[in-house]
């Protein structure tokens, strides 16, 4: 199994830990939060990596030179889902991906890995516990989901906490057929989007995977919810940095 993992942004709340380094260079009990990304996805079953990198990349391949890279140069102004994309040729077999600033444990990655849908989605069914103490990333940010007969029927930050079912955490599987749909929703909204508005965001080069994820779900595709309780957490503020140096506990 091939993992993409998306790490090009610089992670500005973050500062000041990501002055000099990528954001998944910051350390959570000693370990690069990539590190604790890589154990994971290796245990979980995933040997074949690629990381997609822009701000500070010479480190991430001085440090890991066994990647295969893609460099997204104009990171500055495009976002997650233009990042992946830039991954398409690697898009030939089945693959994960993996937003480059969360923590998960390898009991998610292999239940993906097993999981037989074209399309799935890891998602955190008692996400509010992800946010206790958090007071600069609330609530509000989660990437919130709604799930009917085990399918995505919608993944949105604008879910009410009581109607959501959980936060897709940032780890998705696609088969061969689910990137090939993937590619062309991808391109056609492109075509029709591209420096024009794109459902939240502003242009279309600024979208999020949510976005065409959503996009997807509204065109008729079948996307699974793989409902993973495990331990997760999201790095994204000096303030989740400090909490996690406690509240991560992965199994030994």
């Amino acid at each position: 199994m091939r993992a993409i993992i998306i790490g090009a942004g610089r992670g500005a709340r973050l500062m000041p830990t990501t002055q000099n380094a990528p954001k998944c260079f910051a350390e959570i009990r000693g370990k690069r939060i990539l590190d604790w990304t890589l154990e994971s996805l290796s245990a979980g079953g995933v040997t074949d990596f690629c990381f997609i990198g822009g701000y500070r990349i010479e480190l991430v391949r001085e440090c890991y030179p066994h990647f295969t890279f893609r460099h997204n140069a104009d990171w500055q102004n495009n976002n997650i889902l233009a990042s992946l994309m830039h991954a398409e040729d690697l898009m030939d077999r089945p693959f994960l991906t993996s937003y480059s600033d969360i923590l998960y444990t390898p009991d998610i990655v292999a239940k993906m890995v097993a999981d037989p849908a074209d399309i799935a989605l890891a998602v955190q069914p008692d996400w509010t516990r992800q946010y206790e103490l958090r007071t600069m990333h609330p609530p509000d940010d989660a990437e919130k989901v709604r799930v009917t007969d085990g399918q995505i029927e919608r993944v949105h930050r604008d879910i009410p906490y009581d109607d959501a079912h959980g936060e897709f955490i940032g780890l998705a599987k696609f088969s061969v057929a689910g990137a090939a749909r993937l590619r062309a929703h991808y391109h056609t909204a492109r075509a029709q989007y591209v420096g024009r508005p794109f459902r939240e965001a502003a242009v279309f080069e600024k979208a999020y995977l949510i976005h065409l994820l959503q996009h997807m779900v509204e065109a008729g595709e079948a996307i699974q919810a793989v409902m993973s309780p495990g331990q997760y957490r999201e790095i994204d503020t000096q303030e989740d940095m400090d909490l996690a140096q406690t509240r991560w506990m992965p199994a030994a």
